[in-house]
């Protein structure tokens, strides 16, 4: 998997992960909860640690989040695999569940991958990720503030802790969906 940013080991990153075509596919709670599940699950057996996340921001068709590994892991190797089980899992998702714009979606995501020799029949997310390594704590907070307010902005609550989909939760006080760890 190409990478749009080079990724180095122990440190901290604000990570942007998009859907192909910029398709709004986090439009439901099942595809919403095999995001948060795929996290926790890279969280517990891969060594992800999430800082700050949103299901989506505003629109829904990507993920934002501030994320390092355990110092024996490789970050791109724990986005290439959450990317590859949620690829297999929100086509799966679409196929069965009572999606009313499953050919639609299923069209856009084979057609995304029907020329690259590694997907074999559906391509839901973008090469790469957009990461940027955090070195200052200024840097932190704005990206920190940027996340979880953008709910807000897209008018989807009134303040950030509402939002369900979000790090803003835990650091409100309450117990959010992802088990981050706290900056």
């Amino acid at each position: 998997m190409g990478i749009r940013n080079k990724i180095s080991p122990g440190y901290v990153y604000y990570l942007t992960l998009t859907v192909v075509e910029w398709i709004d596919l986090f439009t439901r709670p099942v595809y919403k909860h095999l995001i948060v599940d795929s996290l926790n699950y890279c969280i517990a057996n891969k060594g992800l640690r999430v800082y700050c996340w949103p299901r989506v921001l505003g629109v829904s068709n990507h993920l934002h989040l501030i994320a390092g590994v355990d110092d024996e892991e490789s970050l791109s190797d724990v986005l290439r695999d959450f990317k590859k089980f949620t690829n297999k899992a929100l086509v799966d998702a679409i196929k069965t569940g009572a999606e009313s714009r499953r050919d639609w979606l299923l069209n856009l995501f084979w057609y995304a991958g029907k020329n690259n020799k590694k997907i074999r029949n559906y391509k839901v997310w973008q090469d790469g990720n957009d990461a940027k390594e955090i070195h200052m704590t200024a840097f932190l907070e704005e990206k920190m503030e940027y996340i979880h307010n953008n709910p807000v902005k897209a008018e989807l609550v009134g303040n950030p802790e509402h939002y369900l989909y979000s790090s803003a939760r835990d650091y409100a006080g309450e117990k959010g969906l992802v088990n981050i760890e706290f900056v």
